[in-house]
């Protein structure tokens, strides 16, 4: 197929049209400011704002820690359950619209237990929703339990204990918060427990910290996956072997651009990253938070950095079906699906 003969014009509604992976989203920060006030009126919460309107103008954030702030404010609504499956079913709702058709969802125990909310409350509520996804959607979905790096390591293995009893119902650990002062090292003991216990590992590197980050992340954590990793591009070396072992990038661009990594959408690096071989591939983060979905991501990607193509909207459909932790069969069937998309969007060229 040629998929340099598809026009320029034609980008965004193929874009929103190819069937696509999502790996890299917050289930929190999906939680829209009508959902926030909806939850804390039924669980009694008074928020800081007066409106919803108030609450969204909020988030104008100058830098990760300015909006995770906010971000753990929002998420205190969440008491029950049903609040835990609202949230999600919300989400899943939302990118079967975006023609996702499988989702790695990261969440945020220690967000929860920390104000009581017990680890059954907030896995089973999201695992329902996945069931239900998976059932009246037709939508693939598993969960990734993120440990916080601003809290010490001593805390992830209490967290990792907590949720052993629900093993069957994530897929695998990662490592999100702050990165500023939280090196990978901090946590290479609870990733090695995870590591014996056959669980999936990713880890959150090279947003806003160093490269080297990413480096430890590999060595240290052993991650699979690196999330962002944008700021590997400072070290060459990094970016072959990133190239050499297939190690895939969860970036998200509009992310990026809310917290200051980039300063603009147009100086963003991701076809530089593809440029270099990079498995980098489009997702939301904290959607809710960051001003769009999925398919907004890669829209205004798409707008904004010329060079990316229709050829560039090929590999990282395909890239985020290769990076995904699923059996060799499911993904070479989301892979040929995805081929005889592109390929009839070339029929008659």
């Amino acid at each position: 197929m040629n998929l340099d003969s598809i026009p320029r014009q034609e980008l965004a509604s193929i874009l929103r049209r190819m069937p696509k992976a999502e790996l890299h989203i917050h289930i929190e920060g999906s939680l829209e400011p009508e959902l926030i006030f909806r939850l804390a009126q039924k669980n009694g919460i008074e928020l800081p704002y007066p409106s919803v309107e108030a609450l969204r103008a909020a988030y104008a954030f100058t830098d990760l820690q300015n909006f995770l702030d906010i971000y753990y404010a929002g998420a205190g609504v969440l008491q029950t359950e049903e609040d835990f499956f609202d949230m999600a079913w919300n989400y899943l709702a939302r990118a079967k619209a975006d023609n996702v058709v499988h989702t790695e969802i990261f969440f945020d125990p220690q967000t929860h237990t920390a104000r009581g909310v017990p680890m059954a409350t907030v896995v089973n509520g999201l695992y329902r929703a996945v069931q239900r996804g998976r059932e009246e959607l037709g939508l693939s979905a598993s969960l990734i339990l993120c440990f916080l790096r601003h809290l010490s390591e001593e805390d992830a293995l209490a967290t990792l204990e907590q949720a052993l009893p629900f093993r069957d119902k994530f897929i695998g650990v990662g490592l999100d918060s702050g990165e500023r002062g939280n090196p990978p090292e901090k946590f290479a003991a609870v990733f090695g427990r995870c590591r014996e216990l056959g669980l999936r590992l990713v880890a959150h590197a090279g947003e806003e910290g160093p490269a080297q980050y990413i480096r430890d992340a590999l060595d240290l954590l052993h991650a699979e996956r690196i999330d962002h990793g944008v700021r590997c591009l400072e070290d060459p070396e990094l970016v072959a072997r990133l190239a050499a072992e297939r190690v895939a990038l969860t970036v998200c661009p509009l992310s990026n651009v809310k917290l200051a990594v980039f300063p603009e959408l147009g100086l963003h690096n991701l076809g530089r990253l593809l440029a270099e071989g990079i498995v980098a591939t489009i997702n939301s983060d904290d959607p809710a938070y960051f001003g769009g979905y999925l398919n907004d991501n890669f829209t205004a990607t798409f707008a904004a950095l010329p060079e990316l193509g229709a050829r560039e909207a090929y590999l990282l459909a395909r890239n985020s079906f290769e990076a995904s932790f699923v059996a060799d069969e499911t993904r070479e069937g989301w892979i040929a699906a995805l081929d005889c998309f592109f390929a009839d969007c070339c029929a008659g060229r």
